[in-house]
Parts: C-alpha cells; sequence; structure tokens
C-alpha cells in the first residue's frame, strides 16, 4: 500500500472523476490510485456513450459529489466538461488537473461521420478551467497545439486566439505509468524451431480507429506464404464488434487461441507472455499502453513509423520495429516470422527498456504535480 503523506500537518486529498471508466482510462485511474502516496478517491461512470458523457457527465457529478472542499483538489480526464462542472457547484471547486488522454480536434472521424465542433470547443474550455493540464505524450501535445489555431479560425468573427497560449502556458507532458513491475521481467522463450507455432496478439480495442483491416491484411498476406502462427484477439469493444472481427473469427477459426476482452488482469498478463509478436496498424494512437504492456512481456513489436510510435520506441529499435507502410509491415512480418531465433538479444533488450513507463518510475511526476495543485488552494 502506499504511504499516506502530509504536507504540513495538513492530509493531501484529491478526488478523481472519470466519466469513461474504461481501456486506458481506467488503467491510468487505477494506477495513480494505487501507485501515488496521496489518498485519491474515485467516481466513475462506466466506459460508453462517449458523447453524452462529454455532453452530461458534469451534470451528474455535480450532484453525485457532495463537500468538494475536503479535497486539495480534482483530478479529471477531457471527456467530461470542468467548465460546466466548476458553474454547477455552488460553493466552489479545489484547484483542477485535467489529463488529455485524447482530443476531440485531432481525434479520426469514423466512416460517415461529420465532425461536430461542439466537442473540440469543449475541450478548450475544459483546458481554460483547469489549473494544470498534462497531455500524455510530446506528439499528442504537438498535434493538439498544431490543430487549436485553425480550429479557432474557423469562427466567422471574434475569435479568441488568446486561448491557444493560455492553455499552452499551464500545459505539459507525462507519460502514463503502466502497470507492471519496474524490475527486469523473466521472459518467457520465444519458439524458435520449425515445429513451435509463434503466438500474434491484437491487444487494441475493436474500433474503426486502430484500423483492423490492415492488420488482417497483412495476416492474408503472410499465410500466402506458407507461414503458420497462432492468433490470440484481445482488447476491449464498447459496442458492436466490428465486421472485421466477425470475419476473422470465421477465417481464423483453427489459429484463433483467445477471442475477446480478457478481463482477468493476470490472465490477460498470460496472454502476452505467451506472445511473440505485438501488430498494431493504428491510425490514432496517442501513447499505446496496451503496446508497451505486450513489448514488457517479451513480445517482438511491429509498428508504424508515426502517431506516438516513435516516440515511446527507442531510436535504435525505429528499423527494427517500425514499418513505413503496408508493404513494409508485411515484409517485416514475414521476416521475424522466420528469424525469430536471431530477434531474441533485441527482444529481451527492448522489454527492459519499456521499464522506464513502469508506475513505479513514473509516480514521482504525478505526485509532484499533485502537490503542486494543493498549493493553489485558496
Amino acid at each position: 500500500m502506499p504511504q499516506t503523506v502530509h504536507r504540513g500537518e495538513v492530509l493531501l486529498k484529491f478526488v478523481f472523476i472519470e466519466p469513461f471508466f474504461g481501456g486506458s482510462h481506467r488503467d491510468f485511474a487505477k494506477g495513480l490510485i494505487s501507485h501515488s502516496r496521496y489518498r485519491i478517491e474515485l467516481f466513475t461512470l462506466p466506459a460508453r456513450f462517449w458523447k453524452w458523457r462529454m455532453r452530461g457527465a458534469a451534470l451528474y457529478f455535480a450532484k453525485k459529489i457532495s463537500l468538494l472542499n475536503q479535497y486539495d483538489g480534482i483530478i479529471t480526464t477531457n471527456l467530461m466538461s470542468l467548465s460546466d462542472f466548476r458553474a454547477l457547484r455552488e460553493n466552489g471547486c479545489p484547484p483542477a488537473l485535467v489529463y488529455f488522454h485524447e482530443n476531440q480536434l485531432t481525434y479520426p472521424l469514423a466512416p460517415a461521420e461529420r465532425m461536430d465542433y461542439q466537442f473540440g470547443f469543449t475541450d478548450i474550455t475544459t483546458a481554460l478551467a483547469a489549473n494544470r493540464i498534462i497531455f500524455n505524450s510530446c506528439t499528442h501535445f504537438d498535434a493538439f497545439f498544431s490543430l487549436i489555431p485553425g480550429f479557432i479560425g474557423m469562427m466567422p468573427e471574434y475569435q479568441p486566439k488568446w486561448v491557444i497560449d493560455a492553455i499552452r502556458a499551464k500545459a505539459d507532458v507525462i507519460y502514463p505509468g503502466c502497470r507492471f513491475p519496474a524490475t527486469t521481467p523473466k521472459l518467457k522463450a520465444l519458439p524458435l524451431s520449425a515445429d513451435e507455432t509463434p503466438l500474434i496478439i491484437w491487444n487494441h480495442r475493436w474500433e474503426f480507429d486502430k484500423n483492423p483491416e490492415d492488420f488482417f491484411h497483412a495476416l492474408n498476406a503472410v499465410l500466402k506464404k506458407n507461414l503458420d502462427f497462432h492468433l490470440a484477439l484481445l482488447g476491449e469493444n464498447f459496442q458492436t464488434v466490428p465486421k472485421a472481427f466477425l470475419a476473422a473469427k470465421d477465417q481464423y477459426k483453427k489459429r484463433i487461441v483467445r477471442y475477446g476482452y480478457e478481463k482477468s488482469k493476470e490472465k490477460y498478463r498470460k496472454w502476452l507472455q505467451r506472445g511473440a509478436i505485438v501488430i498494431s496498424t493504428a491510425r490514432q494512437e496517442n501513447f499505446g499502453i496496451s503496446v508497451v504492456e505486450a513489448i514488457r512481456s517479451g513480445c517482438i513489436p511491429l509498428l508504424p513509423h508515426r502517431l506516438s510510435y516513435p516516440e515511446i520506441i527507442p531510436a535504435e529499435y525505429h528499423d527494427d520495429f517500425l514499418y513505413k507502410d503496408q508493404a513494409d509491415l508485411i515484409d517485416k512480418l514475414t521476416f521475424v516470422l522466420t528469424h525469430l531465433k536471431s530477434l531474441e538479444s533485441k527482444r529481451e533488450q527492448i522489454s527492459n527498456a519499456m521499464g522506464r513507463y513502469a508506475w513505479a518510475n513514473c509516480i514521482d511526476r504525478y505526485d509532484h504535480e499533485l502537490e503542486r495543485l494543493s498549493r493553489l488552494k485558496s
């Protein structure tokens, strides 16, 4: 259990409001609470209907959380309108920190979906209402601030260009902690002979922005080369199952060893430890907790040379594990499946490199932010 720490004679106590308690949002909240030296109380809503959460969660939590002044600060994420929440609290609010896992200015639209500009403005007003803003990667930070000027510029008149500098002045980057030990793991041996079948892992959300079509296209390409593999299709699905996964269930049924979300964290880790390769074909990724977890567990990564991946993967491994396009993914997957033994050393090295993201190695920066936040309380 984390040790309770006092500032002077005052116990530091925070409230964490998470309106979308699933996926990386859930992992981040639980990891912060379990590792912080401070007391953090959690209020949540289920991870569904994200648009309605962004529009209405503030109204729910404004009445749900009583005695708000007993807390030294608020922690929340950008799927709640902090400006609405603060306006609805008649007795005021303690200082607030907002963690941006994603933002609605840069998030890709689903097929046939049109941008609802209100969500982008909610991100902006939430950031303005916060005392401190933290992004989960430099990639995310840069993308957000690169698009704000154009977004504000769409307003036909009276453009509030001042908000850009106002938000940037209180923004920073801290990588999310990952829920694995900081100590060097003992990796399970890879399949190193032709008699053993390597396991390919998909452990991302089953949604359009993770681009499963390119993943299955790459698998089909290596099958045509008579290469063998098993398949674990993990990851959460919040609403309907995408067609790509329904088709895959039938097409790869003899190769699939796990189909669907694994609720047990321990069982999920065991699947990752069995894995030989983890692949991402994402169109949107601001950090990539699932990839970091898989690499730490011993999976060889094959990731696009874009998004956050060049940032979280050390530069010396880019040529081996980051691909430039779909053809390069197929070539690299072919090479990995046929040269596992030659990659054993690099696999161990990159697994060790992911140790920097363990919560034990990140928590001091978060606790420093919470301490800083508490000093702003009047």
